[in-house]
């Protein structure tokens, strides 16, 4: 089960690394969203797909009679959710703005610090 789960969180990685390398924002936003999904599930998966009994200590113990389900990585899975929903939102706006600013979503043309008709600056090293 770990495994299929391993190879799918592969090709949900893959996913969003090409439609992060994208010119198109809304492709970037959606890259960055699909990573954090990943993420998620990456954490998911380290914590054991296993199914235990809860984290409860009976009366008569000090600590866990037998083998429990790890609270922990459902825990960071939630607090990752609300992040990268934030994340999510506060890059749309910035995208949106962008957009209404500059009059197109390519990342190639947002280049407003450069003036026209010179020559461009080198890409590489």
């Amino acid at each position: 089960m770990e495994a299929g789960f391993a190879v799918l969180i592969g090709f949900i990685f893959a996913a969003s690394i090409y439609l992060m390398l994208s010119r198109q924002l809304i492709r970037i936003l959606l890259g960055v969203s699909i990573l954090s999904n990943a993420v998620n599930l990456l954490i998911f998966t380290a914590g054991r797909l296993e199914r235990e009994v809860p984290p409860v200590i009976p009366d008569s113990a000090l600590v866990p009679v037998g083998a429990t389900a790890n609270p922990l990585p459902q825990a960071l899975i939630l607090t990752a959710i609300v992040i990268s929903f934030s994340f999510f939102a506060f890059l749309l706006v910035l995208a949106f703005r962008a957009y209404q600013e500059l009059g197109t979503d390519d990342a190639n043309e947002m280049r407003v610090a450069e003036p026209k008709g010179e020559a461009r600056p080198p890409m590489g090293y």
